[in-house]
């Protein structure tokens, strides 16, 4: 499975883990990775020294290449990014932010950098600043979103034709036959979020992971809109959230019930009532908790069986 996003980052398969706070620690990137696709470390909820942590414990758990989330919005950006650079990584995804401020310092130190977007605008941003690819990410993701709302389904092939560099699908991916979909809509890698979020090397609690696999569709709410649109499961704080918007609550109401510390409170510690649990529409494809490793082999092996179910149909849909 080779392309431009398998060249770029070397790796055997396009396949990236998305690098999620509270979820995807030093484990489960190093797991991805050595199962050949692209582990990252979620860097948006690690204090500078705990990140340089995670990173020498994955270097001693896998010698394939991995990479690390850094949200821009944090205060600190600046201070991942020189421990990033210090530890000679060389792969970084970027977020939730402006890509362009921090662009030179990681270009400067021989960094590959990808940064995520909710549309065609920011995409064509991303590559007029430098960066090497983008994903695109649809509102079915879990976590923060854009304020948008387009799909993956229409967002990825207008992103396609916007853009020259690598375009990587993401937002509710999570089986072999929405990869082998995101390729045809002119994708050339997916990053996944959710589904490894299911995994036993997650360090997501185990509640959460739970409410993964039991959430059936509908089972995500989409909100907190008027100050950062944020996908979770259903869950008593969630619906509180959403009941608080349905009354019309302002964006200072809003700010006072989301509080501090809620995203830790639900997918790391667990706390049923009171946290937040992020995840996308796709929780209601995983059905399972499995190793990372066998995650991507199914994943692969789904979407080898789902192009070649597609043997013939050019024949059939050519005009006549």
């Amino acid at each position: 499975m080779r392309s431009r996003v398998t060249e770029i980052f070397g790796i055997r398969y396009p396949v990236i883990q998305a690098g999620m706070v509270w979820v995807s620690g030093w484990r489960l990137a190093a797991a991805v990775s050595d199962a050949g696709g692209l582990g990252l470390i979620g860097a948006g909820s690690m204090k500078p020294e705990l990140l340089r942590e995670h990173i020498r414990r994955a270097r001693t758990a896998t010698a394939s290449p991995f990479g690390i989330n850094i949200p821009l919005l944090r205060r600190d950006a600046e201070d991942l990014i020189r421990v990033v650079l210090e530890e000679n990584i060389r792969i970084v995804f970027t977020s939730a932010g402006h890509p362009g401020k921090y662009l030179p310092m990681l270009k400067d130190g021989g960094c590959t950098v990808a940064h995520v977007v909710p549309s065609v605008k920011h995409a064509r941003k991303v590559e007029s600043v430098g960066c090497d690819a983008v994903v695109a990410e649809g509102f079915e993701a879990g976590g923060h979103n854009g304020f948008e709302e387009t799909t993956t389904l229409s967002l990825i092939p207008q992103v396609a034709d916007a853009v020259a560099i690598p375009v990587i699908a993401a937002g509710g991916i999570a089986d072999g036959r929405q990869m082998a979909a995101a390729f045809a809509l002119g994708a050339e890698g997916v990053q996944i979020g959710t589904r490894f979020a299911a995994t036993e090397e997650s360090s997501g609690h185990p509640l959460f992971k739970q409410h993964i696999v039991d959430a059936q569709e509908g089972g995500t709410v989409l909100t907190m809109k008027k100050i950062a649109p944020v996908r979770l499961l259903r869950t008593p704080f969630a619906l509180r959230a959403v009941d608080a918007e349905a009354r019309g609550a302002g964006e200072e109401e809003l700010r006072e019930l989301l509080g501090q510390k809620r995203e830790m409170r639900g997918m790391f510690e667990g706390d049923n009532d009171e946290g937040e649990f992020e995840a996308g529409q796709s929780s209601a494809l995983v059905r399972e908790i499995r190793p990372a490793a066998d995650v991507l082999r199914a994943l692969l092996e789904e979407c080898a069986a789902a192009t070649d179910s597609l043997t013939g149909l050019s024949d059939v849909f050519r005009p006549r």
